[in-house]
């Protein structure tokens, strides 16, 4: 039977000798020598021949899929037919509180305006970057000459965005050519693009066009416009054909697009802004008083690969419709850079049950604003849910709520398999496993898994022979010590029972009756007391736990103080099961690093010689 050889083995040497095996069965050719310098250079040419195309044809077919492909230029083309809008860089936004002091001023007005396009420069690890307004502010009066510009919600939270504004015209050609308007600029905010089309080269008079991604009701006279990345990193303004997406500008009229070109994430965590521009009042320039109010956050690169690829599936199954939560997840992580990742659901999946209602739990980005996380709200329910979601579904949001895991860590070490000591590798493990919980856990629905950490340690390091570990679940409440406190926390796993040796509840500790105190469970009790360090029980019943529920409930709770300089009490639980610890809806776990521990057990496994004299 004659060897074939397999144009899709890619591998060159394979391939050669496959030519070989079958040139070889051949009558006339059973007497060559294959390794003469004439024929072998002429089996590397087709072996090396059928390698490349091999790969040509592996590559291509690659490409031509989503999930495979990793050109940029192709996920993004896979993503677009699929009508996803991909997200671009993104501007850095700050919120600042601005005024101005006139006390004295003779003559000043009732009203100040402070124009769109106010400049404010910040620096971040010593490079400048440019942030401005978007809008027109307006201040009044206050009747002492006091000015607090205002947003048109009346909040003295201005938002201001990094980046150095630019602008691109185009003149609209014959109706019979397809118009392509190309943006020559990779760092484009196309969130903050602005498109006016006017009547004529010289007119002053114009049309403003708005994002497609806005539309609500399309027809033939509609003004909408998109703009979308195109294999080259660069983006194009499209317009619609009067029937696809609205009107399209007519032959001779002029584009006007203004933008801002923006540095991205680099701008983040700026702290300082500084005003370039002063307000002139009666031929006399004035500065304005910039107080912070939320640090920049928010910037960020043009959308992940990876991010388009998970994307855009979920986005074209909603159909730009708001019916599952995967709708909902795909709509905000696509439109809001400021938002990490989303939980969404239902109210018959929520404790207790609400029906009619959508729940959204929002991770946002490092040190974003209370106003910027409003305004993002603001903007889900007022730019999507009114206008895309189900009747009668109603959103509520509500905060992520974190769970703490500490845990006590101990491992076998044999000093002979490293140049390590026990105490150093302890310190490189403690490490190891936060970044283990920053890398996989620290998000929605990540699951923790004892077995898989203890796994990773002992891969860790050759010295680490076995790994074993004790885990407490954390959660944590805000005590006011000036009222009564009653709550209930609700932990992501079942507690142990009741035990006549070991406690199963127990909190940091609290001055309580002049003395330092901690709630812990009782012996053989889910009953919860208030006890002192002696032992002493100050308060007989202070609340209770449910260990097939995981929920504590505290009642009657009124502290002196807390001892640890805050306002925070945090409660650890000893799970039932410490092999799994699997988070629900809004939880997210995160390390306890204060109360956790690794500790090395000398393990001398390595055999030595034995000398017998």
């Amino acid at each position: 039977m004659a060897t074939t050889t397999k144009s899709t083995d890619l591998d060159f040497d394979n391939i050669k000798a496959r030519l070989k095996d079958y040139l070889k069965k051949q009558p006339q050719f059973n007497a060559y020598d294959f390794e003469a310098a004439g024929l072998s250079n002429i089996l590397d040419v087709l072996a090396y021949n059928s390698h490349i195309n091999a790969l040509n044809a592996n590559f291509a077919l690659n490409e031509s899929f989503l999930s495979t492909a990793q050109l940029r230029s192709s996920v993004v083309s896979h993503a677009q037919t699929l009508g996803y809008e991909i997200r671009s860089t993104t501007s850095s936004r700050a919120i600042v509180n601005l005024s101005l002091n006139l006390t004295g001023v003779p003559g000043r007005p009732i009203t100040i305006t402070l124009p769109k396009g106010t400049v404010f420069t910040s620096s971040v690890d010593g490079v400048t970057y440019t942030f401005r307004t978007l809008e027109e502010y307006s201040a009044r009066d206050n009747g002492s000459g006091s000015y607090v510009f205002l947003t048109n919600a009346a909040s003295n939270g201005i938002p201001i965005f990094e980046g150095v504004e630019k602008t691109k015209t185009f003149i609209v050609g014959q109706k019979d050519e397809r118009q392509i308007y190309v943006i020559p600029d990779d760092t484009i905010d196309k969130s903050t693009a602005i498109v006016r089309v006017y009547s004529s080269v010289t007119s002053s008079n114009y049309t403003t066009y708005f994002p497609l991604s806005q539309a609500v009701i399309i027809d033939e006279n509609a003004k909408f416009f998109s703009i979308n990345e195109v294999p080259n990193g660069y983006y194009e303004l499209n317009f619609g054909d009067g029937t696809s997406f609205g009107k399209s500008p007519e032959p001779g009229e002029k584009i006007v697009i203004t933008y801002l070109s923006s540095k991205g994430a680099a701008a983040n965590n700026a702290t300082v802004f500084n005003p370039n521009n002063q307000i002139r009042i009666n031929g006399i320039d004035y500065v304005l008083t910039t107080v912070t109010a939320g640090e920049s956050t928010g910037g960020a690169s043009r959308q992940s690969i990876e991010s388009i690829r998970q994307l855009a599936p979920i986005a074209y199954a909603s159909q730009k419709r708001l019916v599952t939560s995967l709708d909902y997840k795909a709509m905000i992580e696509t439109n809001f850079s400021q938002v990490r990742e989303a939980a969404i659901w239902s109210g018959d999946q929520n404790i207790p049950i609400d029906y009619g209602a959508v729940y959204i739990s929002l991770n946002y980005a490092a040190n974003t604003a209370a106003a910027t996380k409003q305004a993002i709200k603001d903007a889900i329910v007022n730019n999507f849910t009114n206008n895309l979601s189900v009747m009668s579904m109603t959103p509520k949001f509500v905060e992520p709520i974190d769970v703490w895991l500490s845990l006590n860590v101990q491992f076998n070490f044999d000093p002979a398999l490293t140049g390590n000591t026990a105490a150093t590798t302890e310190v490189n493990v403690f490490k190891f496993i936060q970044n283990y919980f920053n890398t996989n856990l620290s998000t929605f629905n990540a699951v923790f898994r004892k077995s898989n950490l203890a796994t990773e340690i002992d891969a860790f390091d050759p010295s680490i022979l076995s790994t074993r570990m004790d885990i407490k679940v954390q959660m944590r409440q805000v005590i006011d010590t000036s009222i009564v406190n009653t709550f209930d926390l609700e932990y992501p796993c079942k507690i142990a029972d009741p035990d006549d040796v070991f406690w199963r509840i127990q909190s940091t500790t609290f001055e309580y009756k002049a003395k330092v105190a901690r709630i812990q469970n009782r012996l053989n009790s889910n009953s919860l007391s208030i006890i002192d360090l002696a032992g002493n029980i100050l308060l007989d019943n202070v609340g209770s736990y449910n260990k097939a529920t995981g929920k504590v409930s505290i009642v009657g709770f009124k502290p002196t103080r807390m001892t640890n300089g805050g306002n925070t009490i945090r409660i650890d639980v000893i799970p039932a099961v410490e092999g799994t610890i699997k988070p629900l809806r809004n939880y997210i776990l995160k390390f306890e690093a204060d109360k956790s521990s690794t500790s090395a057990v000398v393990d001398r496994q390595t055999p030595s010689l034995e000398i017998t004299i």
